[in-house]
């Protein structure tokens, strides 16, 4: 699920300020209004699963109001560990191209970019974000040869091909990263196609890369680090999704050591309860597959954090897998991972834990608290 859905929070606001030069501000708004997707006329929707092409599909989807690509991971440097988080937003305000105009301004899309770091032994998380419009170059994707981008952060392809760099300048903080690809495209849901309510339309297509090695330096504090570790890419684009039910989600994404590789996403509805369209994937070295759903899946939160806002996160979840008859705790690496941004939501790196032993590493993301 991640932080990508939070780009429609922007459609108000966006929607206004996209014939002024000025970079747009985004504003608060209801998440389920917005991600309800009522007005989808234009657009092309998520109605049926797809045949995916890659690398192609690694590319933009410009009839779809919105999409995504999105890194996480677990980097080491020495006796240092690092958690990120990057992500590139595409957002159409109208569903097609605009007309020739004379200001070199003029776009339909709208750019967001989210990037994150947190140091472990530091016992510090920082995230910044950046808006473009999708013109003079100031933001986009292209597939050929394939680059996404928002003013210098950017993601890069060697052609068309893996391995890609990863190249973020922050205020704070710079990554230069190579990932390269260990594990081909693995589809979500049925065969590509992520319903997430049921009103036909709101879903999504949607697939990882679950495994991404990944190597480079990180600079922090004027000091240079060569990292590696791992990385998980989540692509995804859609035009509507949630359903008026629905308040936020949980999701997941862990690797195992066992060379597991498991994702998933609990919706939950307005009294806090399991969405029946929870969903996820495992993913297990021998590269056979197994879909999960929420009867398969059981999350219970053991410990929680307050933000300084007030709001409360459970930072301490034990997750049992019913089908493997497999339980394992996933522990926040540290509490303050609330990324305080245009939108709030808690996003940080996690230890995967069995009686009380290291059994994996990842990511998690909660919204709606």
């Amino acid at each position: 699920m991640n932080n990508r859905w939070l780009l429609l929070l922007m459609l108000l606001p966006l929607a206004i300020a996209a014939c002024k030069p000025e970079p747009p501000q985004p504003s608060p708004a209801q998440l389920t209004r917005l991600l309800g997707g009522d007005d989808t006329r234009g657009f092309l929707q998520a109605l049926a699963p797809r045949e995916f092409h890659f690398p192609a599909d690694h590319g933009s989807h410009p009839g779809f109001r919105n999409e995504w690509w999105y890194i996480t991971g677990n980097l080491d440097a020495q006796d240092r560990r690092f958690g990120f988080q990057v992500t590139f937003f595409r957002f159409a305000l109208i569903p097609s191209a605009v007309e020739e105009r004379e200001s070199a301004w003029a776009t339909s899309d709208i750019w967001m970019a989210h990037v994150a770091l947190t140091d472990v032994e530091g016992r510090h998380h920082q995230a910044e974000e950046r808006f473009a419009r999708g013109a003079l170059e100031l933001a986009g994707a292209e597939f050929n040869p394939f680059r996404v981008w928002l003013e210098d952060w950017s993601l890069l392809g060697r052609g068309n091909h893996f391995p890609w760099q990863l190249r973020i300048k922050s205020e704070r903080f710079e990554l230069d990263l190579e990932l390269d690809q260990l594990r081909p495209p693995l589809l979500q849901g049925r065969d590509g196609l992520s319903q997430k309510s049921a009103r036909p339309g709101n879903a999504s297509y949607y697939y990882s890369i679950s495994r991404l090695s990944t190597r480079g330096t990180l600079t922090l504090d004027g000091e240079r680090l060569q990292v590696e570790g791992l990385s998980w890419l989540d692509r995804e684009w859609s035009t509507s999704s949630l359903g008026e039910d629905q308040a936020g989600w949980d999701w997941f994404s862990l690797h195992l050591n066992d060379g597991t590789d498991l994702m998933y996403y609990r919706l939950r509805n307005h009294a806090g309860d399991a969405d029946s369209h929870s969903a996820g994937t495992l993913l297990f070295e021998d590269g056979t597959i197994r879909s999960l759903g929420p009867d398969d899946v059981v999350l219970e939160p053991k410990r929680w954090w307050q933000s300084p806002a007030g709001t409360r996160y459970p930072i301490l979840w034990e997750v049992t897998i019913e089908p493997l008859a497999r339980s394992f705790v996933v522990a926040a690496v540290m509490d303050e991972q609330e990324m305080d941004l245009s939108v709030t939501y808690w996003e940080g790196a996690v230890d995967v834990l069995q009686a009380d032993q290291s059994v994996g590493r990842g990511y998690l993301e909660m919204t709606g608290y």
